[in-house]
């Protein structure tokens, strides 16, 4: 049995999770179009994944550095490209996230989406499939086969599915994303056409000891073709403008999903691509990376201050937390690269459930506008309660999941550069702000609408939907260590070939 394990099942784990939700999308195109019977199918196939998934977890060991549940196949033989899948510390709980999200999203999609319901679906387990490839692909065609293969079924999710502009929002999506990849695509061609390898592994070995011809001449713009594919799913400032319309413009799903785990590929594209195979231009450049995503900060909390729509104002937090990110991923310190790894999680699970929330509110009343709400904690108590919880976790109070984010990044960033600390923390108090003057507006006072005053509470549905997120929150804030054993070795071996200058930083 334990054979069978090592030799078998372990070696299959990552293609099982990986393509389970594609092989179901491939069931669900083939039912017919019962909308009951397709919602009850994509609901098993997402749990079932999830399911698997927590098989990660369970049999990770925190104390064997590099990739573990490794996979390489040869899949074509010229050019020379491997289906080859692996996870570490820091796409472990990534991939956990993904199928974690997926399920709730097919949940808060069970009523709200009523047209084309086997498409919607089917689009939503492909776009899991491609989510999960991003974080396990371990050669770089098969790593850039899935980040396109994203492009089109959360495209399509806005433009079919979204509100009165989705059809613009879901192009200057698809252009943004598609046309900063093809930097990328250009650098991944020239390391395969020097090194005769996709293999993330051989390709960081050659450059670290110097076999590639000219390759010192060539790193700078291999860093920045990689940094813009990655800068602009972040989204990092001034590269964000696609990201407001998108969210507004997409179903709950979409923007569940686009903020939980899209945005992600982003950061983790950072973290694994831009500072594992470069360290030395990450270096060189992290002045000015950390300075945008500073801006980033402070000016989407000040964006989202003035926002007078529910979901533009959670959108425009999100420049600001993945503002946090990119900071503690350029801090190049421990902490800050911990706190990085860590406030991806707590964004897609706060953030992911705010979107979940106003969506929510939206099918009740057809309205983003705060303005026609207020007083909503009376007819509401148990969607205020959970709005609440989430609303504090999204700004950082202790005990919850944002905490440990912002303070390990601030950390970082402190020991860093004073400055850096001293301006990223005014953002922490500018979330407190918005946040809590949105909150304030929206459910305290008297009920400012009469239509308000029958607003149905949370049902059933509802409440299982949000309630493991508002679980997610408390746990993640209250025992970080679980998700830190992994993470942390994860990070220490990226940040290995900078250790000579983080001592020189941190020596007076």
């Amino acid at each position: 049995m334990n054979s069978f394990y090592h030799h078998g099942f372990y070696h299959s784990i990552l293609t099982l999770i990986t393509f389970a939700p594609l092989a179901g999308a491939i069931l669900l195109a083939l039912l017919p179009r019962r909308d009951e019977l397709i919602r009850r199918t994509a609901m098993v196939i997402s749990a079932v994944t999830f399911v698997l998934s927590l098989h990660l977890p369970a049999y990770f060991v925190s104390s064997r550095p590099g990739f573990q549940f490794e996979v390489d196949i040869p899949w074509i033989a010229s050019p020379n490209i491997h289906y080859h899948l692996g996870v570490d510390g820091i796409s472990l709980w990534l991939v956990v996230l993904t199928t974690f999200l997926t399920p709730l999203c097919v949940l808060v999609s069970w009523k709200s989406v009523h047209e084309r319901v086997k498409e919607f679906f089917v689009l939503l387990l492909v776009l899991e499939t491609a989510m999960i490839g991003v974080f396990l692909a371990l050669d770089l065609f098969l790593f850039y086969f899935f980040w396109e293969a994203v492009l089109i079924p959360m495209a399509l999710l806005i433009g079919m599915y979204g509100h009165e502009r989705r059809v613009y929002a879901a192009v200057k999506f698809f252009l943004y994303t598609a046309v900063a990849s093809v930097f990328m695509l250009a650098a991944i061609i020239w390391l395969y056409a020097q090194t005769g390898s996709f293999d993330y592994a051989t390709i960081q070995q050659a450059i670290q000891r110097e076999q590639i011809p000219n390759i010192w001449s060539a790193a700078e713009w291999l860093f920045l073709g990689f940094f813009v594919a990655f800068a602009v799913k972040v989204p990092l400032f001034p590269l964000h403008t696609w990201l407001p319309d998108a969210h507004v413009e997409a179903p709950t799903a979409g923007s569940v999903l686009l903020a939980g785990v899209l945005l992600k590929m982003g950061t983790y594209g950072l973290l694994r691509f831009n500072v594992g195979l470069f360290p030395a231009q990450s270096r060189e450049h992290a002045g000015w990376i950390a300075a945008l995503a500073i801006i980033g900060i402070i000016y989407g909390a000040l964006v989202a201050m003035v926002q007078p729509n529910l979901k533009k104002l959670v959108a425009y937090s999100s420049v600001s937390h993945l503002g946090f990110v990119v900071l503690g991923i350029f801090s190049f310190t421990q902490a800050g690269a911990d706190g990085a790894v860590y406030q991806m999680l707590n964004h897609g699970v706060s953030t992911g459930a705010l979107f979940m929330l106003v969506g929510m509110l939206y099918e009740r009343r057809h309205t983003f506008e705060i303005r026609d709400f207020g007083g909503l904690a009376t007819p509401m108590p148990a969607y205020a309660m959970l709005f609440l919880v989430i609303t504090l976790s999204s700004i950082g109070l202790p005990l919850l999941n944002g905490f440990i984010g912002e303070f390990l990044v601030l950390l970082g960033a402190f020991q860093a550069k004073t400055a850096w600390g001293v301006l990223a923390a005014t953002g922490v108090i500018w979330s407190a702000c918005y946040m809590l003057w949105m909150y304030q507006r929206v459910f305290y006072g008297q009920v400012t609408a009469e239509v308000n005053r029958s607003v149905p509470d949370l049902d059933l549905r509802e409440r299982v939907s949000l309630w493991p997120l508002a679980l997610a929150a408390l746990v993640m804030g209250v025992a970080p260590l679980y998700w830190m054993r992994a993470i942390d070795p994860a990070v220490q071996a990226v940040l290995a070939p900078m250790m000579p200058a983080l001592l020189q930083v941190l020596t007076p």
